[in-house]
């Protein structure tokens, strides 16, 4: 967290032992810079599979688990948003990609909080030519 930048909140992470709250707060400050967000409040939540399962069920009417879920509660430039990740999924999703745990749970923070701050993505292999996507990456490399 930067004093321009979202207040942030870490909960739950001892589901995440591959990233630590520190570096969770710093891809918040890096996303809300680098989007020209200077207040605002984001919570980050570190999800077991089953509550995930439960929440994108409850709020999205989709079954299972997913790997990040993005509420925006409030205006993008002020945001008051919630982000929950499912480190279980990530876990999935990094050896597809090739990638370590932390780098993925650290680009679900980035990804979670551009939804926060309003950004959105095609659904399907389209997402990743998106700007959302391209934003991300961008944003991510600066955290690594």
């Amino acid at each position: 967290m930067t004093a321009s930048g979202p207040v942030v909140h870490v909960n739950r992470l001892e589901s995440a032992e591959a990233v630590t709250a520190a570096e969770a707060e710093r891809a918040v400050a890096a996303t809300a810079e680098a989007e020209g967000v200077e207040g605002g409040e984001i919570s980050i939540t570190f999800l077991d599979t089953p509550a995930m399962a439960a929440l994108n069920e409850a709020h999205l009417g989709r079954m299972g688990a997913t790997d990040v879920i993005a509420f925006n509660l409030a205006e993008p430039r002020e945001p008051l948003g919630d982000v929950y990740i499912c480190p279980e999924v990530a876990k999935e999703s990094a050896r597809e990609y090739g990638v370590g745990l932390r780098e993925e749970l650290l680009r679900l923070v980035v990804h979670g909080v551009l939804h926060v701050f309003g950004h959105d993505h095609p659904e399907g292999p389209e997402r990743t030519e998106s700007d959302m996507f391209r934003r991300q990456e961008a944003i991510l490399s600066r955290v690594l």
